[in-house]
């Protein structure tokens, strides 16, 4: 069965003042959550449902499994020693309103619902946050009639508290900044979804779940023969880390394997579309003594032309301030930075048809944005557009990016809609696949992992 749901474009204190202490959010993760040993797991046991991916939309997608049926035996398989390693570690921490998603979306339902669900979480297990609002700001004539569109987009989603403000309103809530007119969103926040993600693989924990790190799912197969356990007609299914030569039995699976979710659909014989491909987001920094121009998350109005969104200031809870990103080409599907050159990745990509013919599409504007790579003077200058008093010498580079995985069809379009994908025959037919989770993934992920689940408790037999 084919799921396209067509979702158009696209530490121990938590704070709503604008007051918040400076913590190492990273160092406090270690004591936060621990993997399951693999050498105590035994061989021969099974589990009714594997996740595969140890992202947030993995890791919540196991824990919603058993907050959906708390009796079933769940697994999470993870290649890194830890959860939250790739995307969901290296984004720029937002918790978004539901503004820029078409209205009576999923993508949008899913934004909103799963802002509440986060901050209502965060308050139960005492996750750091602090809601510092977001402006929108529109800085030139011609992007006063995009504004509008997002402001009704915004009261239609229900994104909490969207307001627009004037010019003169501007500096109330942001002093340093400019533009002609904004939306503010009062409840937009800031969190480290890496340690969010630590948080609900604990909890998962808690409620009996297992979680093998260092468990990199290579090879899917029916097992030869049956067990007593599995108490279905079909064999079980064996997820093998041929490396270390684990093995991992389960009835049925979900996998969320973000960056490398079309390489885990192929192990299963599922459609080779979409097609993944990495692009590389670069955050500058304004330097310490800086910091004070930016309070909140300040955004720019999304030009309809590009697929991406554009430059935008966003604090950090550690008290720093990221500015960007850009979008470049990623020499690989983990390639943080121009020297992470992945052969096989790119040798992929280059024979996929569609790679091809969004090169011949977007060319211009990728050859901008790797020019930019190099040249920050550029990139200030956008800044200059909202904070005009930034120069060149507040800023600095310090190596903090991200990979965004982008799903890309045959035709070369970017697929921004949730893709899941189950089989109708063979293995695959007992294997749902989390094809393409677009941004805001990590904001939606408590209320799109509850979707999941139970359109994985509609399809198999528990």
């Amino acid at each position: 069965m084919f799921y396209r749901l067509h979702l158009y474009p696209v530490c121990t204190l938590r704070s709503t003042s604008n007051q918040v202490k400076e913590i190492c959010c990273r160092k406090y993760c270690s004591s936060i959550f621990e993997p399951n040993r693999i050498n105590e797991f035994k061989s021969k046991s099974h589990f009714d449902v594997v996740v595969v991916g140890g992202g947030i939309v993995g890791v919540t997608t196991a824990r919603a499994l058993l907050l959906e049926k708390p009796a079933l035996k769940v697994a999470l398989l993870e290649k890194e020693n830890t959860v939250a390693v790739h995307q969901s570690g290296h984004n720029s921490g937002v918790i978004h309103a539901g503004i820029y998603y078409q209205s009576g979306s999923l993508k949008a339902r899913f934004c909103v619902k799963g802002l509440h669900k986060a901050y209502a979480f965060c308050d139960e297990h005492n996750v750091p946050y602090k809601k510092c609002g977001k402006l929108i700001v529109a800085t030139e004539p011609s992007e006063l009639p995009f504004l509008r569109k997002l402001q009704q987009q915004a009261l239609d989603n229900r994104s909490p508290g969207v307001e627009e403000v004037n010019q003169k309103q501007i500096p109330e809530i942001e002093p340093h900044c400019r533009g002609l007119r904004a939306l503010h969103s009062p409840n937009t926040g800031i969190i480290d979804w890496a340690l969010f993600t630590k948080y609900c693989a604990r909890d998962f924990q808690r409620r009996g779940g297992l979680v093998f790190c260092n468990f990199e799912v290579n090879k899917v197969e029916e097992a030869a023969e049956g067990t007593v356990e599995a108490d279905v007609s079909e064999k079980p299914l064996e997820f093998h880390d041929t490396k270390n030569s684990h093995i991992v039995r389960s009835k049925y699976a979900i996998m969320c394997g973000g960056l490398h979710s079309d390489r885990l659909a192929k192990l299963a014989s599922a459609p080779e579309e979409p097609a993944i491909v990495p692009f590389r987001g670069e955050y500058l920094e304004l330097v310490e003594e800086k910091r004070h121009l930016v309070k909140g998350n300040i955004y720019p109005v999304p030009d309809p032309r590009f697929p991406f969104l554009g430059v935008h200031f966003t604090p950090r809870l550690d008290g720093n301030v990221w500015l960007g990103p850009n979008a470049v080409l990623a020499l690989g599907r983990e390639g943080y930075s121009w020297k992470h050159i992945n052969r096989k990745d790119l040798i992929e990509m280059i024979m996929f048809p569609g790679f091809r013919k969004l090169m011949v599409h977007y060319g211009p504007y990728g050859v901008r944005e790797f020019v930019k790579s190099f040249f920050i003077s550029m990139r200030v200058k956008e800044l200059q557009r909202y904070i005009p008093e930034i120069k060149r010498k507040d800023i600095v580079f310090k190596g903090s990016t991200g990979v965004r995985a982008q799903a890309l069809d045959d035709a070369g379009k970017l697929v921004d809609d949730l893709i899941l994908n189950l089989g109708s025959d063979g293995i695959d037919s007992r294997i749902l696949h989390v094809r393409n989770a677009p941004s805001p993934a990590a904001t939606s992920s408590l209320a799109l992992s509850e979707y999941i689940a139970k359109s994985a408790n509609v399809e198999f037999e528990y």
